[in-house]
């Protein structure tokens, strides 16, 4: 969870800024109203994640909000980007725990295989390849690989 917290923090780091100087500060310097803040802080959140949604993503929930197809990315509702880009996400992080699922599992399957022939079949195979992974995953420099593949799954600068 604290690898979460930073990555978030990490990432949304410029869109917090573009929120807190354009809507945030003019609002509490009372230059703007209060749906003006809504609506200056939201339009760099939205930009964020309309770049980080799939169009087909967005399309879905376009389509089961009853909406017309939208011209410009501004006709689309809040309330329908959300979802979408929720869904992007959820793609994304599915593939990045796949990939990181299968030399585990390659890992357990040679164990059972290996722990089978030599008719060791009252000893868990959990118990032996749980060594095995760490060492893969500390061999491979597991972590850095993990949140290098989160940071580029956004398209932020520098990715």
């Amino acid at each position: 969870m604290g690898v979460a917290l930073v990555m978030t923090i990490f990432v949304m780091s410029p869109i917090i800024s573009q929120v807190h100087d354009k809507a945030w500060m003019p609002y509490m310097n009372g230059e703007i109203t209060q749906k003006q803040l809504y609506e200056q802080g939201m339009k760099p959140l939205r930009a964020f994640m309309l770049q980080q949604t799939r169009e087909k993503d967005l399309a879905l929930f376009v389509k089961y909000a009853g909406l017309q197809k939208p011209q410009t990315q501004d006709d689309i509702p809040t309330h329908v980007v959300v979802p979408g880009f929720i869904l992007s996400e959820l793609r994304t992080s599915f593939q990045i725990s796949f990939i990181i699922f299968i030399p585990f599992l390659v890992i357990d399957m040679v164990v059972a295989s290996v722990l089978m022939s030599m008719g060791m079949m009252m000893l868990p195979p959990v118990l032996v390849a749980l060594p095995f992974k760490i060492l893969l995953f500390v061999m491979v420099d597991g972590w850095y690989l993990i949140v290098k593949s989160l940071l580029d799954s956004f398209h932020i600068a520098g990715g």
